[in-house]
């Protein structure tokens, strides 16, 4: 019977997955729906919703626009150049990319006014608003990752037949990343250049409480809130689910070509996840208590609801074990590297909300330092920063260790989808803090109670840490799924110059020069790359500064009430300045790659250094960034809290500018460093038939 039913796992994996997808996808859709039936306040809120769903909808129009045209030219390059099948999936990825981030933030936007009207009922009844409104883009990433991913295998396997379907999923996933990377940047250099400016000019010079009315950038702030955490959140962890699933597909190709249930696994690790996700979702609805612990029932629901299935299935699909490197591995030692990805998950979580969050002493002793001045408070932000790499990297290498041991090379695949798998609850998490954010300013520029204020304020905080927590996570995975790339890489490059009859003589020892010029050249990448990502900020921010002095010294009666702020100026400014400041850091990998491929004496050692070396520095430099951003952040909502002098005192001042420096750190360009890693190493599979 065990076997009958191994079978049908085997032959039905992928339909399955499929179905359980289009499952998230529907459940996605009733949420909508329910959302949609609740009140969104009176017409003031109604009237600041549309105003922020316009300017998010101009936005990210455009930037489809400018995007579309650098899609178009690598779409042509792999159809000549590689093959018809990859182009495609070039194209599929990068729409479903979009589509997810779009989708996702057109809900956020729907979402925001209705829980700031939820929360002039209570507390519960905002948390459940803002959860179910992030649970729809979570759902909908991982439903479109991981339909578009079986689709297209399924179809592509029947055409072309499955190894080479699984080898044009690498352009699928290349799509994704691409319009990740986009996505992140402009949207992260839109919405941190409108906050930056917001904060400088409405809160130190003028006084401003947050969110304003009378601050002319509020609008082009609460717009960025939606494109670049909403919308590049999405896109971004859509790419790394995506790439997941397709490294896995592509280790088992590549290291255990005769078994087909290596292929199977992944996809049916992430359906159950996703049903495990739903679950989770409907524990938000249904518990009550403390809002932080709610959310993180939440993710241990996901967790342990696909724990225990994750066993039965190991065992159906791989009854007597799999040879992985010469050695048999048991299905017990599968399921546990399935089982570290899951762990590593609440695991990572944890250890970025101990840094980021403000009940914790790293929050508050940024927030003690601001006591001293804004520079004793810069200096303590970078020294958090820099403290929240240890931990995590440390996890990562540990689980690098064991996953390696249980089944090599595919075991960190396993893990790595394992891991991703619970990326529908974790999106749905990090949404949760842009709609509470939006929430929070439409409730102060109706002008509502200071009592709902008081509502939206607390979950901004929780928000604002699950942001950081979920930044983490996806960062961690990044990291895992570039090495699993990686490893990806080097088999691919050894099939593909044994298959021209030629001996595989390459060696990426530290031996060899060449390797240590790869780890040179690809360690400085992400520090060119954050270079470029915080330059772009820096300006737009002074911008909108000089923007608004402007608009404040032409008419005074702004402060006063008796003049109305021009909002669209500044939106406009910030949307010209993202679109137009994205493009070289986001081609700076693209060209990077194929310069060392292109260069003869430095070919494709070289390049498997800068693989390494990319994900290495970008590594800590992504969780340094994030969790130092995040923290400064949340130092400065504990003093808002009424500590330490509160609102308006000296440290409220000093922590203000710290927050400012964070915020391109957290939102622009740490976020942004996961998927150049991606890009990086899958474009590195890509060209080994075209220059090697």
């Amino acid at each position: 019977m065990s076997i009958l039913f191994g079978l049908t796992i085997l032959n039905s994996g992928v339909p399955l997955s499929m179905l359980c997808a289009v499952i998230g996808l529907v459940f996605a859709f009733f949420l909508i729906v329910a959302i949609m039936r609740h009140s969104a306040g009176n017409e003031k809120m109604r009237e600041i919703s549309a105003a922020v769903q316009e300017g998010a909808k101009a936005y990210l129009n455009r930037q489809v626009k400018t995007i579309s045209v650098i899609a178009v030219v690598i779409f042509v390059l792999l159809f000549f150049f590689k093959d018809h099948a990859t182009a495609v999936g070039f194209v599929i990825g990068a729409f479903c990319s979009l589509a997810a981030g779009f989708i996702g933030m057109r809900v956020a936007v729907l979402a925001n006014v209705r829980t700031a009207q939820a929360a002039t009922i209570a507390r519960l009844n905002a948390l459940r608003m803002g959860f179910n409104g992030g649970a729809v883009t979570g759902l909908l990433v991982v439903g479109l990752a991981l339909l578009s991913v079986s689709i297209f295998y399924t179809i592509a396997a029947n055409m072309i037949g499955r190894d080479m379907a699984i080898r044009s999923l690498v352009g699928l996933a290349l799509g994704g990343s691409l319009i990740s990377v986009f996505a992140r940047l402009g949207g992260g250099i839109y919405t941190k250049a409108a906050d930056v400016g917001a904060d400088l000019v409405g809160k130190i010079e003028s006084g401003l409480e947050e969110d304003d009315p009378r601050n002319p950038a509020v609008i082009a702030d609460n717009v960025g809130d939606n494109v670049g955490d909403c919308a590049g959140m999405a896109a971004d962890v859509f790419e790394t689910y995506a790439v997941s699933l397709v490294g896995a597909m592509l280790v088992g190709l590549l290291t255990l070509a005769g078994n087909p249930a290596a292929i199977v696994y992944p996809f049916v690790l992430g359906g159950i996840s996703v049903l495990g996700a739903i679950c989770g979702v409907l524990f938000v609805n249904v518990a009550r208590g403390k809002p932080g612990a709610v959310l993180m029932g939440a993710v241990m629901t996901n967790a342990v609801i696909s724990a225990i299935l994750f066993w039965p299935v190991t065992h159906s699909l791989f009854p007597a074990g799999v040879t992985v490197g010469g050695v048999l591995r048991s299905p017990a030692q599968l399921y546990f590297a399935s089982l570290i990805g899951l762990i590593m998950t609440p695991v990572i979580v944890a250890l970025t909300n101990y840094y980021t969050s403000s009940h914790y002493r790293p929050v508050q002793k940024i927030a003690r330092a601001s006591e001293t001045g804004h520079a004793t408070n810069i200096i303590a932000g970078l020294a958090v920063g820099e403290h929240a790499t240890a931990l995590p990297v440390l996890c990562i290498g540990l689980a690098i260790l064991l996953t390696f041991h249980f089944a090599g090379l595919y075991g960190i695949a396993i893990a790595v989808m394992s891991m991703l798998s619970m990326a529908g609850i974790i999106i749905s998490l990090d949404s949760f803090g842009p709609i509470t954010d939006n929430a929070g300013g439409v409730a102060v520029m109706s002008n509502l109670p200071k009592e709902v204020r008081a509502v939206t304020d607390e979950l901004d905080a929780v928000g604002n840490t699950m942001k950081a927590v979920t930044k983490g996570y996806a960062i961690a995975s990044a990291g895992l799924a570039a090495l699993v790339l990686f490893g990806s890489y080097v088999e691919e490059l050894r099939q593909h110059i044994t298959a021209r009859g030629e001996v595989f003589a390459l060696q990426f020892s530290l031996a060899e020069p060449k390797v240590i010029i790869g780890l040179f050249i690809g360690g400085l990448l992400p520090f060119i790359f954050t270079a470029f990502s915080m330059d772009a900020v820096g300006k737009a921010a002074g911008a909108v500064v000089r923007e608004v002095r402007r608009q404040l010294r032409a008419k005074p009666g702004i402060l006063t009430g008796q003049d109305r702020p021009e909002y669209g100026t500044c939106v406009d400014i910030v949307t010209k300045a993202a679109l137009r400041e994205m493009i070289v850091p986001a081609l700076l990998p693209l060209v990077a790659v194929v310069a060392v491929a292109v260069i003869k004496p430095l070919g494709a050692v070289v390049l498997g250094g800068l693989l390494v070396g990319t994900i290495v520095t970008g590594l800590f430099i992504a969780i340094s960034m994030t969790s130092g951003g995040a923290a400064w952040d949340n130092a400065k909502k504990f003093i808002e809290e009424g500590n330490l002098g509160g609102k308006g005192s000296f440290a409220h001042a000093a922590a203000v500018t710290g927050d400012t420096v964070g915020d391109p750190y957290k939102d622009t360009a740490g976020p942004a460093i996961n998927p150049m890693i991606k890009v990086v190493n899958i474009l590195a599979i890509l060209i080994i038939p075209i220059f090697f």
